[in-house]
């Protein structure tokens, strides 16, 4: 689990044959779940300063990790630990688009395209983008907006966003179970 409050953004890596390599500036034990961009993987092997990950077919096929340009790192919350941001699983639910970006003195603000969960976008509520703990500031029929501070654009892979450009998104988790009923799925 993590809380949304990314620790470092990098375009230190490289994805190939389902393998995720970054150069991060801590250490991180084998077996330690990480959050990229907002997906939870786990560490299979260290060398150095880089950290490889197992990157399954179903999580390259919802979320961005194939083609983003910068990641942002979160390691998982320890127990006692401060929680600051939110409740982040690590389970990307899938991609939205960012539709505008405009900039009001220090608050950059950000429109981004609706998720099929719709019933989990409302205002005052929490989303995760790339991983990173945001608070809906508003939203209309077909886009919600998110206010970012100073410190959140300058130290995240926002900043580096381009219109049109997709991000992981996750809906929060007390929106998920207690905000709808909960559906069954059938497999064929």
């Amino acid at each position: 689990m993590f809380s949304g409050i990314i620790e470092h953004c990098t375009r230190d890596f490289l994805l190939r044959n389902g393998e995720l390599e970054i150069k991060l500036p801590f250490k991180c034990e084998i077996g330690d779940s990480v959050s990229v961009n907002g997906v939870c993987l786990t560490v299979k092997r260290v060398y150095n300063f880089w950290h490889y990950f197992d990157v399954g077919n179903e999580t390259m096929k919802i979320t961005n990790l194939s083609f983003s340009k910068y990641l942002n790192i979160e390691r998982a919350l320890k127990i006692g630990d401060r929680l600051n941001g939110h409740f982040v699983m690590g389970h990307v639910d899938g991609l939205i688009r960012l539709v505008k970006t405009v900039k009001l003195f220090s608050t950059v603000y950000m429109y981004f395209t609706l998720p099929k969960e719709r019933f989990a976008i409302v205002r005052k509520g929490s989303i995760a983008l790339n991983g990173i703990s945001l608070t809906i500031s508003n939203v209309s029929l077909d886009v919600f907006e998110v206010q970012v501070i100073p410190h959140t654009f300058e130290n995240t892979n926002l900043k580096y966003l381009d219109i049109g450009e997709l991000v992981n998104y996750e809906i929060d988790i007390f929106a998920r179970y207690g905000g709808k009923k909960n559906e069954t799925i059938y497999f064929d």
